[in-house]
């Protein structure tokens, strides 16, 4: 058994609170076990450059971890004066996904940015980046409805995200920290409600993987995400628009 005496295909708990920050158009907190991500979404009613006059829209992110958000301090990156590769990674990674669900010409001429700062870091902080940035957009989108600004949803379906592992020779679902730190295989996997992928990262950290053990990868994580988008279903009254 898993710490927590969790089953290799169980997901840590779960949950989804909204309407957490008083001035964003749109915010959660995300829990999933000790993992805690805020996302707040923010409208502004311009575009980057390469979209100025075409109609359409813009989805967009960014993701810090908070100085103690780990079990060590880490140094805030705006005082370092540049981004790591790995906050610009996620950054991309959680803006893709969210573009990837989106008609950005019914979104119109504006963007929506989801700022997703880590509170605290159990591992897979990506993953509940983009199951609660998705949640917190769809309610600054119900915002541009009730002001009259959008008639028609701009969300053609759900996206959430999971962690998959395989560690101990086991393949593993919703990896916490010290499972991640052990991992085998380390596999974050994005999809959509209707099942397709949006992103598949995988990577073998001390020993491949098999096309068995990817297999078992996708069925766990899969199940994992259709549990996550029950709760952002849950979270947002039962509907997306």
């Amino acid at each position: 058994m898993r710490q927590s005496n969790r089953r290799p295909e169980e997901l840590r708990p779960a949950k989804i609170n909204t309407g957490v920050l008083k001035y964003a158009e749109g915010s959660v907190l995300i829990h999933t076990g000790d993992t805690q991500v805020l996302c707040a979404a923010s409208i502004r009613n311009e575009v980057p450059r390469f979209l100025e006059n075409t109609g359409s829209g813009w989805v967009t992110a960014e993701y810090a971890l908070l100085p103690r958000s780990t079990r060590e301090r880490v140094k805030r990156e705006s005082a370092e004066g540049r981004l790591q590769g790995r906050t610009q990674e996620i950054q991309r990674l959680i803006g893709r996904s969210l573009r990837a669900v989106m008609d950005l010409n019914a979104l119109g001429e504006r963007t929506i940015v989801l700022d997703c700062d880590v509170i605290q870091a159990d591992g897979g902080t990506r993953t509940a980046s983009v199951t609660g940035a998705f949640t917190a957009l769809v309610q600054a989108l119900r915002l541009l409805r009730e002001r009259g600004e959008l008639t028609a949803s701009p969300i053609r379906e759900a996206v959430a995200a999971v962690s998959v592992g395989v560690v101990d020779d086991e393949v593993l679902l919703d990896l916490d920290y010290e499972e991640d730190h052990r991992a085998q295989t380390d596999l974050n996997l994005v999809m959509t409600s209707s099942g397709a992928f949006v992103e598949i990262q995988g990577t073998a950290e001390k020993k491949p993987f098999d096309a068995q053990a990817l297999d078992r990868m996708l069925e766990l994580g899969t199940k994992g995400i259709r549990a996550l988008m029950q709760i952002q279903l849950e979270a947002l009254g039962g509907e997306l628009w």
